[in-house]
């Protein structure tokens, strides 16, 4: 079992930190905090504003102390908020899946998986999609790279159900890939880094974005449908404290993302972490006004949902136009 790292931040309050985001209604200096613990994923289209805004103070100004833990799959981030261990999270694909069962309330997005989903082939063995057929490729089922999977196949003519598809944690399926194990596996960045390494005949066969913005995948932040109810302030001024972030790593992309490799991504080269950000789409606090207000978000959402209706057999799925609230977002952040 992956072991879940569980890091308890406080941050200082940073006065005046990311101003010129738009934010109305936030305060100066951060009184009394209230701590909130959330569930991530380690990579950087996950929580690259997360860091962003506790070392530059963007949360704690806002009167928000995170309380972190990191998980490996959105899976099992929202099995954990279910079950209460966390009262938030933040994740890529999954949060198309189980608001969509009734079990969260999601109300922020972070970005756009625009490239970070990627289909890997050995070269010798598979030349074009065609190749598939009959073929095992590994992935973790029910993630973002088997959405992009699902998603790839069918554009190219092949019906899911003609391939073998192998459900492993991603660790592991990049392992079984580099093996020779199988002949093709679906993943999410940072994981092409060995394939590129350790595969000499490795061969990149479609990445998410060649199927964008018809088939967008987003990745953002859920909560408890009870805690967003009776939390809705702490929400607001988390949305505050991310635009904050998220507008400060679109205008200075080169020194926040420094900044995250030597404090965060220790282990990842600087140049790793720049591919990583070219793979998802990120739009300031205001353009995402602009995609809550006229109906985009919803309708990227529910492209996902129903994905996960046909694969994992929801009975009565709740449409993303219920269990996605972008009004607080809208009452927070303004034109």
């Amino acid at each position: 079992m992956e072991v879940k790292r569980r890091q308890f931040l406080q941050t200082a309050a940073v006065v005046g930190a990311g101003l010129g985001t738009g934010v109305i209604g936030a305060p100066a200096i951060a009184q009394s905090r209230t701590k909130v613990k959330v569930g991530y994923l380690h990579t950087l289209a996950v929580d690259g504003q997360i860091w962003t805004g506790i070392d530059r103070g963007n949360f704690a100004k806002h009167g928000v102390e995170l309380d972190l833990v990191q998980f490996t799959t959105g899976l099992e981030l929202f099995q954990a908020m279910i079950g209460g261990s966390i009262e938030m999270l933040v994740t890529g694909a999954v949060i198309s899946n189980f608001p969509a069962r009734g079990q969260g309330k999601m109300f922020l997005v972070n970005d756009v998986e625009f490239a970070t989903a990627q289909l890997w082939v050995h070269g010798d063995q598979v030349k074009s999609f065609a190749d598939l057929k009959g073929k095992k490729i590994s992935t973790t089922t029910g993630t973002t790279a088997h959405v992009f999977l699902d998603t790839a196949l069918r554009a190219n003519g092949i019906d899911p159900k003609d391939v073998d598809i192998v459900n492993q944690r991603m660790s592991e399926a990049v392992t079984s890939f580099i093996s020779g194990a199988v002949p093709a596996v679906a993943l999410w960045v940072p994981f092409n880094i060995p394939v590129k390494e350790k595969v000499k005949d490795a061969k990149m066969l479609a990445d998410a974005s060649a199927y964008y913005p018809k088939a967008a995948i987003v990745g953002g932040w859920a909560t408890r449908e009870d805690y967003f109810d009776k939390n809705k302030a702490t929400c607001a001024n988390l949305i505050r404290g991310w635009a904050e972030a998220n507008d400060y790593m679109i205008a200075n992309s080169g020194a926040a993302l420094q900044a995250l490799q030597k404090n965060h991504y220790e282990k990842v080269p600087l140049s790793d972490l720049k591919e990583q950000f070219k793979a998802q789409k990120m739009f300031t606090s205001h353009e995402w006004r602009k995609m809550y207000q006229d109906g985009t978000v919803t309708k990227w959402l529910q492209q996902v949902t129903d994905f996960f209706v046909r694969f994992g057999g929801i009975q009565n799925p709740v449409p993303a136009s219920k269990y996605f609230d972008p009004t607080l977002y809208l009452d927070t952040i303004k034109a």
